[in-house]
């Protein structure tokens, strides 16, 4: 059985655990908790990047990072699951997925500023300049057209508003009203995204 090393609070750890639910293959992997902290833990063995996630298959290969294992996992289930075939939809798809991760790697470099640079030497002018890329992203989305068939596309911008909520509070909600209603109905179609809802 495959092995996702992941960690709860990751968005893209989530991102992969949503497509694997959607494609049917959830109960077809193992998921393991990794530290990326920790130099003890195996994960930088399995990915020299020490970075999450990492899909271990069967035959020991691993994959990395997820925009990889979703592509795998699509394969998997017949392909044209969550990556669209016709090339009409699937480069607006990928596009979506690369503006949805772009904001959640600026979201988690605001995070990892406070984490692991010392009070002393945090730069508020490198946390302003990962904001306002979230901040264009999502003026982006607002004014986007989210309609049509679930694809990768969504499900990665509705794990950066899930990851936004946890470690922003929310904030984005005051000011992208079809954001919220966007992320209300795919919820409510999509069962897996409360059960990878990570602890507050």
């Amino acid at each position: 059985m495959p092995t996702l090393r992941s960690s709860p609070a990751s968005p893209f750890g989530r991102k992969v655990k949503l497509v694997a639910y959607r494609l049917g293959l959830m109960d077809r992997i193992e998921v393991v908790n990794a530290d990326t902290a920790d130099p003890s833990d195996s994960l930088r063995g399995q990915n020299p990047l020490g970075k999450i996630p990492a899909l271990i298959l069967d035959d020991g290969q691993v994959l990395y990072d997820s925009r990889v294992i979703v592509d795998y996992l699509d394969h998997l289930a017949g392909g044209g699951g969550v990556i669209p075939a016709d090339p009409a939809l699937r480069f607006p798809a990928l596009t979506m997925q690369a503006l949805a991760d772009g904001v959640m790697d600026a979201a988690l470099l605001q995070v990892y500023e406070k984490r692991w640079r010392d009070e002393g030497l945090r730069s508020e002018r490198w946390a302003s300049h990962q904001a306002d890329k979230v901040a264009r992203g999502l003026a982006a989305f607002e004014a986007s057209d989210l309609s049509g068939p679930i694809h990768i596309g969504h499900i990665a911008l509705a794990c950066a508003l899930g990851y936004l909520d946890l470690r922003f509070g929310g904030d984005w909600r005051q000011t992208h009203p079809a954001l919220v209603r966007w992320l209300d109905v795919f919820a409510a179609a999509n069962p897996a995204f409360d059960k990878t809802r990570p602890p507050v």
